[in-house]
């Protein structure tokens, strides 16, 4: 195997991507975002359920593609109420949230015909619920804690400077893919870029937020990195197997809601494990 083979040139811009336009749209929505927090907690919920929802509804389109059709309304429903539940009382329905919204995918899709094709709708529906409205219920409950806003805002913050430590370091110094038959523009350089500013976002939030040891900010970090580059080559994975570039094009310069919301969902339950353990609301 030569060095060109395990070597990538320098990047200079993901290619199809309106570099301005993103910035300014990705800066937009982070201060949105974050001034619903606290502004009012419930603010933030709506906005975590519209988001969800619009999600669900791309990755529908997106398997229609194949063929596979998402019981959409049950998803929905019990996507709403997995949400709220998880705010309003805590884990256990968060749980029971996710379990009955299965049921009834399952329950609507064998109504609507049985055989080969309603089996793996409704295992498509069942992956769509623990994908979207179980992970994305792990930040709910975050919000629910006496300091909810500050533990959100952390992990969203988190979650933004690994991807844009891992952007700007892969950018302007990446050689070595990470995964090439995945992602091909995420680099080893890039993932160095992406621990080092969410370990530093990590030490300051935490300090700053709770007066917490710079340890757990340490460690917030780096559980983030890992989770959030998963949670974007999983997509990455289920885009390229739909030839898909975009899950969709309802965020001018970003693609969709789902291409946003990768790497905050399988970072969310990590996030609030960590949190609970090492930095308890006081």
């Amino acid at each position: 195997m030569t060095e060109h083979s395990t070597i990538a040139a320098p990047k200079t811009l993901r290619p199809g991507r309106d570099l301005p336009v993103a910035v300014v749209v990705g800066v937009t929505l982070l201060v949105g975002v974050v001034a619903s927090l606290f502004i009012r907690k419930e603010i933030f919920g709506v906005v975590a359920i519209v988001a969800v929802c619009a999600a669900l509804w791309e990755l529908a389109q997106a398997f229609a593609r194949r063929n596979i059709h998402l019981p959409l309304l049950p998803l929905l429903v019990g996507a709403v109420g997995t949400l709220v539940s998880a705010y309003l009382a805590g884990p256990e329905a968060l749980f029971v949230a996710f379990m009955l919204t299965v049921g009834g995918v399952v329950v609507w899709r064998v109504l609507d015909g049985s055989g080969e094709a309603a089996l793996r709708d409704a295992s498509a529906g069942a992956f769509a619920a623990a994908y979207l409205p179980f992970l994305a219920g792990f930040a709910m409950l975050l919000l629910a804690e006496p300091d909810g806003p500050w533990r959100v805002m952390l992990f969203i913050l988190l979650v933004v400077a690994s991807d844009t430590g891992g952007y700007a370091v892969g950018v302007l110094l990446g050689r070595h893919p990470l995964a090439p038959s995945v992602s091909p523009n995420k680099t080893w350089e890039g993932l160095l870029g992406s621990v080092v500013l969410a370990s530093v976002v990590g030490v300051v939030g935490v300090q700053a937020a709770f007066g917490g040891e710079p340890l757990v900010g340490v460690v917030m970090g780096l559980a983030t990195v890992v989770t959030a580059t998963l949670g974007d080559l999983a997509e990455s994975m289920l885009k390229r197997d739909l030839e898909l570039k975009d899950m969709g094009r309802l965020i001018p310069g970003h693609g969709g809601i789902l291409d946003r919301l990768d790497s905050l969902l399988l970072t969310a339950p990590v996030a609030y494990v960590i949190l609970a353990v090492l930095q308890p609301a006081g």
